[in-house]
């Protein structure tokens, strides 16, 4: 089965084709300006060239839903019911934190905790365990303070992402393993798709919605006193 694999929820705009769970093409590029809008219709291009197909050879499209950038996740999500409606395939969505434990499960962590950096002292986060990958605690906004995460003290613990910098600097855990490089990519969404499509966990094209999180805030112009 040939797969679409789009993510673009963070500054990392991926693109990848897989045939069942063989990685058949990655094209990605992590940018401090989210490149998605002017990037991501020419990497999936690229992707399905270096692939081999082309894109009426597509039997399904997974998403990497979110959390993350509000606008990235527009963008993305627009793009994959594009290609579903077009091509009449299903979609797939998959929680973005997700792919970002793929990498390091199985690697002698008791726990894998991403962070996404959400502003200020704000990350989107989840806890997962370091060998299955089950999720332990659902995913949430949380504020760090000195005091976060605190019960996983005594444990060997791997926190990845780019909220890592900063829970790096506050986090009152000396043992812990911090990876700040890490982001959503669309090659670790594979195994979990594939998972979703045996079970038929199926999007509703129409109705889907990226998995925002929390509402946007956008910046109000002042109205002119009259």
């Amino acid at each position: 089965m040939k797969i679409l694999y789009l993510e673009t929820s963070s500054k990392n705009c991926s693109v990848a084709v897989s045939d069942n769970e063989k990685l058949l093409c990655l094209c990605e590029e992590v940018s401090e300006n989210y490149k998605q809008s002017e990037s991501l219709h020419t990497y999936v291009e690229w992707a399905l060239e270096g692939a081999g197909i082309s894109l009426k050879d597509i039997e399904a499209v997974s998403l990497g839903k979110g959390p993350g950038s509000y606008t990235g996740l527009r963008i993305g999500a627009a793009s994959a019911k594009g290609f579903c409606y077009g091509l009449r395939i299903p979609l797939v969505a998959v929680n973005s934190l997700e792919s970002m434990i793929e990498p390091f499960l199985g690697a002698n962590y008791d726990f894998v905790i991403p962070l996404i950096d959400a502003r200020r002292m704000e990350v989107y986060t989840a806890v997962y365990n370091g060998n299955t990958g089950k999720e332990l605690s659902e995913t949430e906004a949380k504020i760090l303070d000195e005091n976060s995460f605190e019960e996983y003290k005594d444990k060997k613990v791997l926190f990845v992402g780019d909220g890592a910098k900063k829970a790096k600097e506050i986090l009152n855990l000396p043992d812990a393993v911090f990876k700040e490089d890490v982001y959503p990519s669309a090659q670790y969404l594979i195994r979990k798709t594939l998972e979703k499509i045996e079970n038929k966990e199926f999007e509703d094209i129409a109705y889907f919605e990226p998995f925002y999180l929390k509402d946007f805030h956008g910046v109000k112009k002042k109205k002119s006193e009259e």
